[in-house]
């Protein structure tokens, strides 16, 4: 299947996430708007590691907690520590794991990284999320959809500024999945405990859409919390990701982050 070629002429929101997170998969215009961000807002790198603590909570509670062995990662993103698959694997090694993405960046690197254990599954599917079916169709070659499926959709949402489209495209997933599984949703929400006014909202705005590929538009908690209608929380809810179930040496000096995560169970 042929691919738009990878342009590194301009930022892109995997590779800038990439830059946050510590990573080397990045170019001079990603780092060049990951600071233009970092300068004016410090705590976006703050964020970037909340949402990839939340995952590896979240995966290592359903695995040790909830006996869930298969996970639907959504939005992957271009691989960095602790992928779903690795944390997965580390506590199951017979678990599975399919990844989505259309994004030729990740894929061409997802290939070559996203390798899983000799007992377990790792895969990669190529599409676009809003192609449903085929996105079903080919996780069922891979998953068991008579057994609970973990739905993995970290900062994947944001990308969909229309509310009532993103909605519609996480009930098409959560309504193929079956009883007992999970879903897993991470994405940028702005609360009153987060101290962004519209200005400076505004400002991040023009910044990210003056330099990166896909919009991504911050949600309102009450908002965001629609992701999880008909659904049951597992505790603490929908939080900022610092206060999602953190370690022990960090409870006491956890602040609200505008990144909000939240994990529930399907009936």
């Amino acid at each position: 299947m042929s691919h738009t070629p990878i342009d590194t002429s301009v930022a892109h929101t995997a590779r800038v996430w990439n830059y946050w997170l510590g990573g080397k998969d990045n170019y001079p215009p990603d780092r060049e708007v990951g600071d233009r961000i970092r300068e004016r807002f410090p705590e976006v790198v703050d964020a970037a590691l909340g949402d990839r603590a939340f995952l590896r909570r979240s995966v290592t509670h359903l695995v040790e907690q909830e006996g869930v062995r298969q996970f639907l990662d959504i939005g992957a993103g271009l691989p960095t520590a602790d992928n779903t698959h690795e944390v997965a694997q580390r506590l199951s090694p017979d678990s599975r794991v399919v990844y989505v993405d259309n994004d030729p960046l990740v894929l061409a690197h997802a290939r070559a990284l996203l390798t899983g254990t000799d007992e377990g599954h790792t895969s990669f599917v190529d599409s676009d999320l809003r192609e449903t079916g085929r996105v079903l169709a080919r996780a069922r070659e891979s998953l068991d959809f008579e057994q609970p499926v973990a739905l993995m959709l970290m900062g994947t949402m944001g990308h969909f500024p229309d509310l009532d489209e993103a909605l519609e495209l996480v009930r098409t997933y959560v309504d193929a999945l079956p009883t007992g599984s999970f879903v897993a949703v991470c994405d940028g929400v702005l609360s009153d405990t987060v101290t962004l006014g519209p200005e400076e909202i505004a400002e991040f705005t023009k910044i990210w859409e003056g330099g990166v590929t896909l919009p991504y538009v911050p949600r309102s908690l009450e908002d965001f919390t629609r992701f999880f209608d008909g659904l049951d929380l597992v505790d603490p809810g929908v939080v900022s990701v610092s206060k999602w179930r953190p370690e022990p040496v960090e409870v006491g000096r956890c602040r609200d982050l505008p990144q909000y995560c939240g994990l529930a169970r399907k009936r």
